[in-house]
């Protein structure tokens, strides 16, 4: 098995499926356990979850119709069993023969209408009304109801949050504890869904690992034991550890700076700036252990050992233009960022060749096109385009491959957005990419390690702090990656 088979095998926790997914999962369950089994399993859980969460109170659960109606219906009985004050309100009753009329036909307790003024009543609401299968924009009716609850539990997904692309369908009350089942959603990550959910809970109800392995999934979490950082073992060398090679400007030298500081805290053997006529700009400031190189490209590009290059940090669109087709043309894997994007505005096809591509929101509506509600979508389009590992930075970065595979990224802090900090992801990527790793798994990890190092970077931090955090960040990724794998 190719070695980033094996890692995607043994990370199969981090799935993420969309709710099409997901019911295609639970299809596949029911013909080993049936769905009465997994609503009871399911409803239990929420039971015992908000018995965690908070002490007894007055409790009221607003059901859909559906099957997340019918996890409703469950989780009240079993409040009501353990002595909490429940009540039921119904959005509309489950469709006859249906297993969440089973569930709801077991249920004995008091129902109140479903309305504002019956939520408002209750201490504690539990939203049961749609889940992440949600199809359409969520009315007033459902909005106004859920908006009068002083507090929201939230079943699978907050009411009115695409489970697939965590968008907004007309309203969305968020909740302090969302319950879910199997695997997160990709809604449960993405913003804003990520931020309408509050503490998110994952529950196991018995769907068998079977029927999850039967649905090819494409998409997961970011994090450590998907993939593994490079090891440093005992006959590595500054040329096996991988040489990084960045293109710096004439006018803006502290971004190749930023970007050579992060791939030599990511473990570069070698980093070297190619800096032609503005070498004497970068060798005042260069720290001991940076090469400076004033020779021409073409020359540079004679030492196959240089395969890996930054191009676009702190340059400008004439100086990208003079050196992204060479880079190119030579067969080295680019890492195209900043610059590139604005040499590429409107003409995607200007960055074919990039082995990646690195651009925040803006510099990506500025290429392909404001993303859309679908940023997962447009992120896996963008790869298709251009060939290249797209990551498109955020809050909850996403990281596509060409060949369809995506992963979210949630470790991390809004400290990151700071002018630089992307030139120190362009360096860290870079260096796990010279080290050996795969495309995508290099960006994943290089997303990570970023992430990691900002968190322990310390109050309001910038962009020249973030480096000195990536080595200790790279240790916590192999630790965690070891539980992982093995």
């Amino acid at each position: 098995m190719p070695d980033n088979q094996h890692h995607c095998a043994t990370a199969r926790h981090l799935l993420l499926p969309t709710p099409a997914e997901m019911a295609r999962i639970d299809r596949a369950a029911s013909a080993h356990v049936p769905v009465t089994t997994l609503m009871e399993n399911a409803g239990r859980a929420v039971a015992r979850a908000i018995r965690q969460h908070t002490g007894a109170c007055r409790v009221l659960v607003l059901c859909g119709p559906g099957n997340n109606g019918g996890d409703g219906y469950v989780a009240a009985r079993r409040l009501a069993e353990q002595g909490w004050p429940v009540a039921i309100a119904m959005l509309a009753s489950p469709h006859p023969g249906g297993d969440a009329a089973a569930a709801a036909a077991l249920w004995h307790g008091p129902v109140v209408p479903f309305a504002p003024a019956s939520a408002a009543r209750f201490d504690l609401v539990v939203d049961a009304v749609f889940g992440a299968g949600l199809s359409r924009d969520v009315g007033a009716d459902v909005a106004d109801v859920l908006a009068a609850a002083p507090r929201l539990v939230a079943i699978d997904m907050p009411t009115g949050v695409d489970g697939a692309t965590g968008e907004v369908r007309g309203h969305a009350t968020g909740a302090e504890l969302t319950v879910t089942f199997c695997r997160l959603k990709p809604g449960h990550l993405l913003l804003p869904g990520r931020t309408l959910c509050g503490r998110v809970m994952l529950a196991d109800i018995g769907i068998p690992e079977a029927a999850v392995e039967s649905v090819p999934i494409r998409a997961w979490r970011n994090e450590p034991g998907l993939w593994r950082t490079p090891a440093c073992g005992v006959s590595s060398y500054k040329y096996s550890r991988g040489v990084v090679s960045i293109c710096g400007g004439a006018e803006m030298p502290g971004a190749a700076r930023l970007s050579a500081a992060g791939a030599r805290a990511a473990g570069a053997g070698l980093v070297r700036l190619a800096v032609g006529e503005s070498a004497g700009i970068y060798r005042m400031t260069a720290p001991a252990g940076l090469i400076v190189d004033s020779d021409p490209l073409a020359t540079l590009l004679a030492d196959s050992r240089r395969h890996v290059w930054v191009c676009g940090p702190g340059l400008s669109v004439a100086e990208v233009a003079a050196t992204f087709p060479a880079l190119v043309g030579a067969g080295r894997d680019v890492i195209a960022d900043a610059g590139a994007f604005s040499m590429a505005a409107g003409a995607p096809e200007r960055l074919a060749g990039a082995a990646i591509i690195t651009p925040h929101i803006g510099e990506f509506s500025r290429v392909f096109g404001r993303p859309g509600p679908d940023r997962v979508a447009a992120a896996r389009a963008a790869a298709t385009r251009t060939g290249a590992v797209t990551v498109l930075k955020g809050p909850d970065t996403i990281i596509a491959s060409p060949d369809g595979r995506v992963a979210i990224n949630d470790h991390a802090t809004p400290m990151l957005g700071t002018a630089g900090s992307g030139d120190t992801l362009t360096g860290i990527i870079a260096a796990l990419l010279a080290a050996g790793m795969p495309r995508w798994e290099a960006a994943c990890a290089g997303v990570w390690l970023h992430g990691d190092a900002a968190l322990h970077a310390g109050a309001w931090p910038v962009a020249e702090d973030f480096d000195r955090h990536v080595g200790a960040a790279r240790v916590r990724a192999e630790t965690m990656a070891q539980k992982v794998t093995g």
